[in-house]
């Protein structure tokens, strides 16, 4: 057979009408093979598309042969004419042609997949994740990484327009123990002392502010040694930001901008100016500091209309509040049940729920009637501007925060099930004047909401001394459709501040210095006000791509238990290792 000199000269995606009679190489993988009589037909696949083959017994009988003890996920290499189907394929953007091959090249032979590599695939996650570089070769997955890339493509264009310049910062930085815990990374050459990986750029892009490079952004990995979930692993990757001589306004509205731009490149959707809201009101309506507002089903407290009238529960709790599904009154005792159930469960702590169904005649019927006058329950349906066929939902606590936090649960979980939830619709906001810090009654001390380095809202810093826990902070965050998609603050920048922060996380002087006297004496040489905020790639590319997890659009994630099933990872390292890193593990530990 003569040697075909070029893989391939056009991809499997490309070839239409207007080729025809075209002679061309093409190159990919098996997707699947259909015999029909004396025809053999090939859907070759690359990550472009797929573009069927014809061989023909009658035309090349050695030729079809051959192709008929090819398997799935072959690595061919062809030689053909395109040629017009006759029974085209309205699904497939090369539908309407075919290649007559003439040639045949196997390129690699393959044992067959543990999973079909289908849009559809039989693969649980288990295994897809243990054979990733299969699972990539399909085509959501492969669709996720393609979105990632535009996103980070179009972040880059916006932000070099906008006079930003991307500096790398480093990777093996000083350990800081605030915070998530750290990744470490045992020294050779400076013996017993350990490296750790960073959470975030924080301080070097501080620096950088010092050093007069107003403008910074890195699409940077990141790394948090903590328990996983569905949008959280151990590395992630930030669209980490910072500039100099801004207020919140300013960077609330450049970066408003900036996603306002990736929702209409990338997704086209033309969105409103994003609405702002308090963290306190967050809380007070939603249970969430990230509240989902696709919809409304707002909390209302209902202490003042249901205390007072005989029904213990009510008459002992520190919060009353209710939610108003719209139209969802045709809830069955077994439905109404099982939401009971779900906000009894562990992971929630409800000890019950009351519910009140608005009738068709204006009247209301509840599962605490015996309690309550109809007169009452009125009262009840205007506070909740419930209407016929509407259904009030009610929990109550001791704790008023981990009550909205259960009536928060129970919000998402009704919406999910009247279908409110839709990943089609964005719904994005600013959730602003968060507390600077949080009290631990465990410890007995504040620790920074957000960060060490936020700064205080100026017209609060005089309560510093005297009531901290009432400081709001200059921080914001980006929610889109109830997730946290970025967040960030204006900076502290006196060191005489920055030293009152510390001392207020309970950080001695000397600690403090310990730990952060680089960026403290960086101070000392003029820092600029500056500000900034991160966004989740991953979070953000999910959101886009209708995700309820991000591993889906990381090429090589980590497990639930952050561990790589397909390079076995974390794994034991040589004794020959350990000792020249001075460490000593404890295997039976």
């Amino acid at each position: 057979m003569q040697r075909i000199i070029m893989y391939r000269n056009h991809t499997c995606g490309e070839l239409r009408l207007a080729n025809l009679g075209e002679t061309v190489t093409l190159a990919g993988w098996v997707q699947r093979i259909r015999k029909m009589g004396g025809m053999t037909f090939i859907d070759l696949r690359d990550r472009y598309g797929i573009t069927q083959l014809v061989f023909n017994q009658e035309v090349d009988a050695e030729l079809c042969e051959r192709a008929n003890h090819l398997g799935r996920e072959y690595v061919l290499q062809i030689v053909g004419k395109v040629a017009e189907r006759s029974a085209k394929n309205n699904q497939l953007p090369t539908g309407d042609i075919e290649i007559i091959v003439s040639e045949l090249n196997v390129l690699n032979a393959a044992e067959t997949p543990p999973f079909t590599i289908e849009d559809e695939t039989d693969g649980g996650d288990d295994i897809r994740m243990q054979y990733r570089y299969l699972d990539l070769r399909r085509n959501p997955v492969r669709a996720n990484l393609e979105l990632r890339h535009k996103m980070a493509f179009e972040v880059r264009r916006y932000l070099d327009a906008q006079g930003f310049l991307e500096v790398e910062t480093p990777v093996l930085i000083k350990s800081t123990p605030e915070g998530a815990r750290d990744f470490v990374v045992p020294s050779r050459m400076n013996r017993g002392q350990f490296y750790a990986l960073p959470q975030s750029p924080q301080t070097f892009k501080q620096l950088l502010m010092v050093s007069g490079f107003d403008r910074y952004f890195q699409i940077v990995k990141c790394f948090r040694d903590e328990d996983l979930r569905a949008d959280r692993q151990p590395e992630f990757t930030q669209i980490d930001c910072e500039m100099s001589f801004v207020d919140q306004e300013d960077v609330l509205q450049l970066f408003e901008n900036m996603s306002r731009h990736l929702f209409k490149t990338i997704k086209n959707v033309d969105l409103d100016a994003f609405p702002r809201m308090t963290w306190h009101d967050a809380m007070k309506y939603y249970g969430s500091d990230k509240p989902d507002t696709r919809f409304e089903m707002k909390f209302v407290e209902l202490m003042d209309i249901l205390k007072g009238h005989g029904f213990p529960v009510f008459d002992s709790a520190a919060y009353v509040g209710g939610i108003c599904a719209k139209g969802a009154a045709s809830y069955t005792r077994k439905q109404l049940d099982a939401l009971t159930d779900y906000v009894k469960r562990p992971q929630i702590g409800a000890k019950g729920m009351v519910y009140a169904r608005v009738e068709a005649d204006g009247t209301v019927k509840s599962s605490v009637d015996k309690f309550y006058t109809q007169e009452v329950l009125q009262s009840l349906k205007t506070a909740m501007q419930a209407e016929p066929g509407d259904l009030i939902l009610i929990l109550s606590g001791d704790d008023v925060q981990k009550s909205r936090k259960q009536l928060c649960e129970l919000r998402l979980e009704v919406a999910s099930q009247l279908g409110l939830r839709d990943k089609n619709k964005f719904s994005c906001l600013w959730v602003v004047d968060f507390p600077l810090f949080e009290w631990d009654e465990e410890t007995q001390r504040f620790y920074a909401m957000h960060h060490p380095f936020t700064a205080p809202k100026p017209e609060d810093i005089h309560l510093l001394d005297s009531d901290p826990g009432a400081v709001r902070a200059n921080a914001y965050d980006m929610v889109v459709n109830g997730v946290e998609v970025g967040g960030g603050s204006i900076r502290i920048f006196d060191k005489t501040l920055q030293a009152k922060m510390f001392a207020l996380l309970g950080f001695t002087p000397e600690k403090a210095e310990e730990q952060f006297g680089f960026l403290m004496n960086a101070f000392k040489y003029g820092a600029p006000p500056h500000g900034g905020l991160a966004y989740g790639l991953d979070r953000f590319v999910s959101l886009f791509a209708g995700l309820d997890s991000i591993r889906d659009c990381i090429a090589f994630p980590k497990n639930n238990q952050g561990r790589d099933v397909m390079i076995d990872a974390p794994s034991p390292i040589d004794t020959e290792q350990l000792d020249e890193l001075s460490l000593k593990i404890d295997i039976k530990a």
